[in-house]
């Protein structure tokens, strides 16, 4: 079959590998598509867990293709979705039930072979039925399922003024999930005009476009349509260190600032000890997910996320450098999706 195949940081190509067998409770998907996302910028350059040689490819929906022995409950040619995530089940986070902690943590499409390529193989546990779902639906359950996990993180209180800055398809779907969890008002920014007027037409309660060259005018825009007060949840969803920082102006005394995009590993933020201290501020972090894939169909068929017109490019895995550059440049790209 033929994959894109990674043996350095920045360096792969499309190469013939083995069609993987299905061993022992193991399932083969046939790959309709993945979804490319900001973490594939990361592992290009060797971060977030990348294991060389690897294949990457995470956000994948295809059909199953061949049974390994002892696997029941599914038939051949249904539409699946793969949990990439899995845990050892026997360090001492594990063994506490954390398992998204584990020190084992393993992750198809950067430690194990990933969904850029033709077909994928994967323990039965963590493949999930989307049958009767449009393929560009289910492309989005692993995203929705760390939108799931970010929710678990934050536990908003019903009537919680809530602000989320960056609107990639996470962050447009977390605004989704605070409004349908009780949050009174979900104010959204970016810097790209078109997704502020997408998220407002799925009822989003306020928005604005940032300006990429004036971050302070912009924070300054945020804190009076808060009426000066500021927000009590403030989700940074770029990853740019630099809005990091800002999200704990915006927040309300007692409030919570959540670090939900992926930085870079070498990023630094500076932060006053003594505002977190006496406005008694909570910072958390929201990494992946484990156990989210259940919630995350349900949303995804019920409607609660809605996804329609955010896939805005596709591309062959022939094209994967094309679109790694789309997604890092263009201003007109939202989901991307690649086909083997």
């Amino acid at each position: 079959m033929r994959a894109i195949v990674y043996d350095s940081p920045r360096s792969f190509d499309v190469r013939e590998v083995p069609t993987p067998e299905p061993a022992s409770g193991e399932i083969r998907v046939s790959v309709i598509q993945s979804g490319l996302c900001g973490t594939d910028l990361h592992l290009h350059e060797g971060q977030f867990m990348a294991s060389f040689p690897f294949t990457p490819g995470h956000e994948v929906v295809g059909r199953v293709d061949a049974l390994g022995p002892g696997v029941t409950g599914f038939f051949e040619g249904e539409l699946v979705t793969v949990n990439p995530n899995s845990a050892c089940g026997v360090c001492s986070y594990c063994r506490m039930g954390r398992f998204l902690y584990c020190s084992n943590f393993t992750g198809i499409g950067s430690s194990r072979p990933g969904a850029f390529a033709e077909y994928l193989v994967a323990p039965s546990s963590q493949v999930f039925s989307v049958e009767g779902m449009h393929p560009d639906v289910a492309v989005f359950t692993e995203p929705t399922a760390c939108v799931a996990h970010g929710m678990d993180t934050l536990r908003p209180a019903p009537g919680s003024t809530a602000l989320v800055i960056g609107l990639g398809p996470t962050g447009m779907m977390l605004a989704q999930f605070l409004a349908a969890s009780g949050a009174l008002t979900v104010t959204v920014a970016d810097a790209v005009n078109f997704k502020v007027e997408r998220a407002l037409s799925l009822g989003l309660h306020d928005g604005i476009a940032m300006d990429r060259d004036d971050l302070v005018a912009s924070l300054a825009r945020l804190m009076e349509m808060s009426d000066g007060e500021g927000y009590d949840i403030v989700v940074d969803a770029t990853g740019v260190a630099a809005v990091v920082e800002g999200c704990v102006s915006l927040v309300r005394n007692g409030g919570t600032v959540l670090v939900y995009g992926v930085a870079d590993e070498n990023d630094r933020v500076s932060l006053s000890p003594y505002e977190i201290f006496r406005r008694e501020i909570t910072i958390k972090g929201s990494f992946a997910e484990i156990d989210g894939f259940p919630r995350a169909i349900r949303a995804l068929r019920t409607g609660r996320v809605r996804t329609e017109g955010l896939i805005t490019h596709r591309y062959s895995i022939d094209r994967y450098q094309e679109a790694l550059e789309t997604l890092r440049t263009d201003r007109t790209a939202h989901k991307i999706v690649v086909h083997p």
